[in-house]
């Protein structure tokens, strides 16, 4: 073996929480899809786990909860649950606590855990979210509530669409651990949440979980940049981890091969990279998950009466 496949991959704080969390995490939206196999999913799972990636990403929608379904047997298979940090998301897309709860119940029997790491309001997208969320009877206080019941020890919210509707949600005051956003090439230029909302989670102590590194497979439609060049750069900001959609064993060792040892790039390589890149973000052309609704999963395309995609 060597030094590349044997070097440790890096582990981060998580904002304030005190833990670390391994740079490289694993998307949970992959690992169920129907085009791949249930014991190829159970194999992926365990090789990352065995190759020190320890960060678990899911969502109670992912492939209608095949995705959880998979990730909760393949930590049960072989006890490795207390192995990782598990996070899953909650998608009661009316924003309403009650439903909110529901679903947590409903993620905890699929995964097979008691309590999880890190629970997240998933896609926070839509102008009225934090209207939504923080109203008397909203998600925010069922996400007290689950933490309160040692049903989940962090909580947090994601999304990808503008920056300034993370910037609402930054701004209520309210104890958030974590944020995930998208952290790649492109963000860098359009509407980016690396240069508006990542410095302000960090001045408040609020992890930082990037994805869409690739932005959502668009990226190589528009440029020329490398696979390797795109996770290197967006694992060289100061994120704690950077979830990564991995769904053959192949991905895994791609991935892996950048994030065993890593070190952060250069000022210069980050400005050649940024050059690559630049003539293809103008108005988030390659970035439609930014300036459209066609990304969005079923449970806030019926909530808002987007027509349901196909599975």
């Amino acid at each position: 073996m060597t030094a590349a496949t044997t070097a440790a991959i890096p582990r981060r704080p998580l904002g304030k929480t005190g833990e670390l969390v391994s740079l490289l995490c694993l998307g949970g939206a992959h690992i169920g899809s129907r085009k791949v196999a249930e014991d190829k999913a159970f194999r992926v799972i365990h090789a990352a786990i065995d190759a020190g990636v320890d960060f678990m990403d899911n969502a109670w929608e992912y492939n209608d909860g095949e995705s959880e379904r998979r990730m909760g047997e393949a930590l049960a298979q072989n006890g490795s649950r207390q192995r990782v940090f598990l996070m899953t998301k909650n998608c009661a897309h009316d924003r309403r606590a009650d439903h909110s709860m529901v679903k947590l119940e409903e993620s905890l029997r699929r995964l097979k855990t008691d309590y999880l790491d890190l629970w997240q309001i998933h896609e926070v997208v839509w102008d009225d979210d934090p209207d939504r969320i923080f109203a008397p009877g909203g998600a925010a206080e069922a996400m007290l509530r689950a933490k309160e019941q040692g049903k989940v020890r962090y909580i947090g919210f994601t999304g990808h669409k503008r920056p300034a509707i993370h910037r609402r949600m930054l701004e209520q005051g309210f104890p958030w651990d974590t944020v995930q956003m998208p952290i790649n090439v492109l963000d860098a230029h359009y509407q980016s949440f690396e240069r508006e909302i990542l410095p302000l989670a960090l001045a408040q102590g609020v992890g930082v979980i990037g994805m869409k590194s690739f932005a959502g497979g668009h990226l190589f439609e528009g440029t020329d940049v490398t696979p390797h060049e795109a996770l290197a750069y967006a694992m060289s900001q100061p994120i704690a981890t950077l979830c990564s959609g991995i769904d053959s064993m192949q991905v895994l060792e791609q991935n892996l091969a950048v994030a065993r040892g890593f070190e952060p790039i250069s000022a210069e390589e980050r400005e050649r990279i940024l050059a690559k890149s630049a003539p293809a973000a103008g108005a988030g052309r390659y970035e439609p998950f930014k300036t459209t609704h066609d990304y969005e999963g079923n449970e806030a395309r019926k909530e808002h009466g987007l027509p349901v995609r196909a599975a």
